[in-house]
C-alpha cells in the first residue's frame, strides 16, 4: 500500500531572504531581486551584467570544522536544512536511527574548488588542493555533506539534473517514503552564483540584457521578455510519512500528493511540449486527481522565448483551461538547481496562506504563449486544495510536484 507523504518543515536560503517567512513576506512587496553585478562586467564576451545574489553570512555556530568540506553551495543547503530540521523538530535520535535519508542535488560542486585543480593542470603544482578541495567539488557534495552533518544512515540520494535538481530530490525523497524504504527524508537543492553559470547561457542567447533597467526583468510570459536572470540559494523539505508524523505530534504543513519526472528524449537543450506534458499528467495520476482539482500552477517561467512557450502549450494541453499560473523566478532569478526546492517552499506557503503571488514584469501576455490565466500586477486570493509546480532542465528533464492542503 502506498503511504501518504507530507511535509514537517522546510527552510530557505534565497535573494528574497534567508528564512520562509522573509521570503515569502518579499514577495508581497513585489519587488525582484536583479541588480546590476560590476563583478560580470570583466569578462570579455559576456553580454548580461545581471544577477540575483543571496545575501548570507556564516552562522556563529559554525566552525572551521562544520565547514572545512563546503562550499557556499553546500552552506546554503546546510543552512537551508538547519531551519527545516528545526520546524520539524527532529531530534538527534530520529536523525540517526537509519530510516531518515537525504536527497539533495546542485547543478555542480563549489566552482572555486575546480580552479585549484585547474591551478594544479597550469603551473604543475599541487599547492593550493587540501583533502576538502574535492568534497566541495563533487556533484554529490551537497547530499554527503547534510548526511555526514547531521549523521544519518538512510539512504543517500544526489540528485544533478541541473534545473530539476531541487524537484527531483523532492520527488525521489517522496517516493522512498511511499514505499517504506524510509520514514524521513531531508530533501531540496541549492546553488551558488558563478560567472561561469551566467555565461552558459549568454551563450545560447537566454540571458537578459537589460543591464540599465535590472527591475524590469526577467519578465516571464511577457511578449517582450528578453531571457533569463541567474541567482542562487537554496531551500530543503522535511518529507515524513504520515502516520509518523502524526504519532510523534508534528506539526504539518502540506502533503507532496503526486510527483512524476519524465526525459524528452529529443534534445538537450531546446524544451518540448509534449513530453514536458507528460510529466504534468502522471503528476495527476500519481496524486489520483484530475487537472480540474488544480487551483495554481507555480511555472518554471524562465522568460526565455522557446521555454515559456513550450511550457505553456504543454500546461494547456493537460488542463484544458486557464489555470491560474505565475513565475518566481521573476523575483529570484533562475536560481538552477535550487529552484525546483524554492519555489515549491513558496508554492506550500501560499497553499497554506491562500495568497498567490503574481509575476513581476508581465504587462502583455505573448499571443505566442498558450492562454491561461497569468496572475499579474497584484497577488489573488485563490482557495485551493491542490498546488503544482512545474520545472524543466537541460538534457530534457521534466518534473511535476503536486502538493495538497491538510
Amino acid at each position: 500500500m502506498k503511504r501518504r507523504v507530507v511535509v514537517t518543515g522546510m527552510g530557505i536560503v534565497s535573494p528574497l531572504g534567508n528564512d520562509v517567512e522573509t521570503a515569502f513576506a518579499r514577495l508581497k512587496r513585489f519587488e525582484n531581486c536583479v541588480q546590476a553585478l560590476p563583478e560580470l562586467g570583466e569578462y570579455k564576451g559576456l553580454n548580461t551584467r545581471l544577477g540575483c545574489r543571496t545575501a548570507f553570512e556564516k552562522p556563529a555556530h559554525w566552525n572551521r570544522k562544520t565547514t572545512r568540506t563546503m562550499g557556499d553551495v553546500s552552506m546554503y543547503a546546510l543552512a537551508a536544512t538547519e531551519q527545516a530540521v528545526a520546524q520539524a523538530g527532529l531530534d538527534d535520535a530520529l536523525l540517526q536511527n537509519g530510516r531518515t535519508g537525504v536527497a539533495y542535488g546542485s547543478c555542480s560542486g563549489s566552482i572555486p574548488a575546480l580552479l585549484d585543480f585547474y591551478s594544479m593542470l597550469m603551473t604543475k603544482e599541487v599547492t593550493g588542493i587540501t583533502s576538502g578541495t574535492y568534497i566541495k567539488l563533487m556533484p554529490q557534495t551537497t547530499a554527503c555533506n547534510l548526511s555526514v552533518h547531521f549523521k544519518t544512515h538512510g539512504r543517500l540520494v544526489p540528485t544533478g539534473t541541473a534545473c530539476t535538481s531541487g524537484s527531483l530530490a523532492l520527488g525521489n525523497a517522496a517516493e522512498l517514503i511511499r514505499w517504506g524504504v524510509q520514514d524521513v527524508m531531508l530533501a531540496g537543492g541549492a546553488e551558488e552564483f558563478s560567472a561561469t553559470q551566467v555565461a552558459i547561457f549568454d551563450t545560447l542567447y537566454a540571458t537578459s540584457l537589460r543591464n540599465d533597467a535590472p527591475c524590469t526583468t526577467p519578465a516571464p510570459y511577457d511578449v517582450d521578455r528578453d531571457g533569463l536572470v541567474i541567482g542562487d540559494g537554496a531551500a530543503t523539505f522535511v518529507l515524513e510519512e504520515y502516520d509518523h508524523a502524526k504519532a510523534r505530534g508534528a506539526t504539518i504543513l502540506a502533503e507532496l500528493a503526486g510527483f512524476a519526472e519524465t526525459t524528452d528524449g529529443t534534445h538537450v537543450t531546446n524544451p518540448n511540449a509534449e513530453t514536458m506534458s507528460f510529466a504534468l499528467r502522471d503528476a495527476l495520476v500519481d496524486a489520483g486527481i484530475d487537472g480540474s482539482a488544480i487551483g495554481y500552477v507555480n511555472g518554471h517561467g524562465t522568460a526565455t522565448k522557446a521555454g515559456d512557450i513550450a511550457e505553456t502549450s504543454a500546461t494547456r494541453a493537460i488542463f484544458n483551461r486557464a489555470v491560474p499560473i505565475s513565475s518566481i523566478k521573476s523575483y529570484t532569478g533562475h536560481t538552477l538547481g535550487a529552484c525546483g526546492a524554492i519555489e515549491a517552499a513558496l508554492t506550500v506557503k501560499s497553499l497554506t496562506t491562500g495568497w498567490y503571488p503574481p509575476s513581476l514584469n508581465l504587462k502583455n501576455p505573448d499571443p505566442a504563449c498558450a492562454e491561461l490565466d497569468y496572475l499579474a500586477g497584484e497577488g489573488r486570493m485563490i482557495d485551493a486544495e491542490y498546488a503544482m509546480t512545474n520545472n524543466f532542465a537541460f538534457g530534457g528533464v521534466n518534473t511535476s510536484l503536486i502538493f495538497k492542503k491538510i
